[in-house]
């Protein structure tokens, strides 16, 4: 049987979303972003999603 794993997503806080920003300006990947944020990289993408932030592609 599968287990099932219930995601629970914290808010963003606006140093996080400011910083998203700063690092997602300097060119930096998705990878990187979600590392340096502490968070996963589908919230990371999510969020960038909803706020219009472009993020440089996966190489």
């Amino acid at each position: 049987m599968a287990e099932h794993f219930v995601r629970h997503r914290q808010p963003w806080k606006s140093e996080e979303l400011q910083k998203l920003k700063t690092l997602a300006s300097k060119g930096m990947g998705l990878k990187a972003i979600a590392k340096a944020l502490t968070r996963s990289e589908e919230s990371v993408q999510d969020r960038a999603k909803q706020d219009g932030i472009k993020i440089a592609k996966l190489r």
